[in-house]
């Protein structure tokens, strides 16, 4: 059953925001269904419903990330090729070996240990703003905090750090022309990050060293008794990079949108600061930072009653899964106190679960513990500028004012 009405890999067709109402009318009349594309040719299933994101993301055998990326965009064979050496675009049994590699790094107990210095880094963005009772709250904010802690635990300089801002700015906004002009900034934009990963492999071979970081595990870490080629630990050191800075910038910036637009579930907060992991969880369920993932079929399958064949794409909507009336009461209104938040799916379920959930979560908690009783009063100076994506819900500037913070 095709339906031609939007087609969900035009960019423009969220210009307005994600279009929920499209969404829920999918779920309720056609929740699985073909959509052509004319501007490849390569037609794909859209995913709508919970239950069956569930399915085919436990399934890595039958949908493969691997075949032809997890990515939405079609691409030549060498692409795909180099794709595959990234933790995403990679099956069963490999992603697991590559995974454990540096799973130590983001398991929970190692994440806590890191709570005091993370909170230290969250009370300086604020410092820095608070006085001034107006900032432009995705540079000076939002993009901070993830954007200090993945850089420090991969052994980023100081002074670089806004050069890798700049260069995931560019690869994540491919078609937001404000960011990215041509397909080929973007390659560019990649390939200095994978340089400077080689500089970084440089220097940690001349200057080893014991530090429990991510570019020690990387180093030391093998695959089938083998360590990563320079090449691997370069694409390693990208994902991580884009994966550990944009996402977690996205949903703090969102969050702090969602609170302006309730100002009584913000003060609910502010009085009770203990409700805040909750509500980390609803932002992330309301405005999840990553729109869809792909897989493709390596067999004919049924799921939702459609017979999905060997070699179809197929596309996991998570904007609409987070809000399938199924498993969330009203799910298109914002509730900090939503008993279950966090079964949202912004993190993915089974073999590609977001490798950096618990840091992500932390970062979350620490930033809006140090904004939500610091930056009061927040408002819009503008409206938020969203960037012209089919795939990330992200935020280029949102500029507001609070009260200033007095010594």
């Amino acid at each position: 059953m095709s339906c031609p009405h939007l087609n969900l890999l035009d960019p423009d067709s969220y210009a307005n925001g994600i279009p929920h109402d499209f969404f829920e009318q999918q779920r309720r009349e056609q929740p699985l269904y073909w959509q052509e594309e004319p501007n490849t040719g390569v037609g794909f299933w859209v995913v709508t419903k919970y239950d069956d994101l569930q399915y085919i993301s436990k399934h890595p055998e039958q949908f493969s990330s691997a075949a032809r990326t997890a990515l939405s965009r079609e691409m030549s064979e060498e692409d795909i090729m180099l794709q595959r050496m990234m933790l995403i675009n990679m099956d069963p049994p490999d992603h697991l070996k590559f995974r454990r590699i540096v799973n130590k790094a983001f398991v929970p107990k190692i994440v806590e240990s890191k709570l005091a210095h993370i909170r230290d880094m969250a009370k300086d963005i604020i410092d820095k703003v608070a006085r001034r009772g107006e900032c432009e709250f995705v540079s000076e904010v939002a993009a901070e905090l993830p954007l200090q802690v993945i850089c420090e635990l991969m052994g980023v300089a100081r002074e670089d750090r806004h050069m890798i801002f700049h260069n995931t700015n560019i690869m994540i906004g491919a078609d937001d022309p404000d960011l990215s002009t041509t397909e080929d900034e973007g390659k560019m934009a990649a390939a200095e990050i994978f340089a400077y990963g080689y500089k970084i492999l440089e220097n940690y071979r001349n200057n080893p060293n014991d530090n429990d970081n991510l570019i020690n595990m990387l180093v030391s870490g093998t695959v089938d008794g083998e360590q990563l080629t320079d090449d691997e630990f370069s694409q390693f050191f990208l994902i991580l990079l884009v994966a550990g800075n944009e996402t977690t910038r996205t949903v703090t910036a969102n969050g702090m949108k969602l609170l302006i637009e309730n100002p009584d579930q913000l003060q609910q907060l502010v009085d009770d600061p203990s409700l805040i992991a909750n509500a980390v969880e609803e932002f992330l369920r309301y405005e999840p930072a990553v729109m869809q993932f792909r897989r493709t079929a390596t067999e004919d399958v049924e799921v939702g009653g459609q017979l999905i064949k060997s070699g179809d794409k197929v596309l996991m909507f998570y904007t609409s899964v987070n809000r399938d009336e199924d498993y969330f009461d009203a799910p298109h209104q914002f509730d900090i106190h939503r008993s279950n938040a966090k079964d949202h799916r912004s993190f993915g379920i089974g073999e590609h679960f977001c490798l950096g959930s618990h840091l992500a979560r932390l970062e979350l908690r620490v930033m809006f513990e140090e904004i939500i009783p610091r930056l009061r009063n927040p408002k819009f100076v503008e409206k938020p500028n969203f960037m012209r994506s089919d795939f990330l819900n992200s935020m280029k500037t949102m500029p507001i004012t609070f009260d200033p913070e007095t010594a």
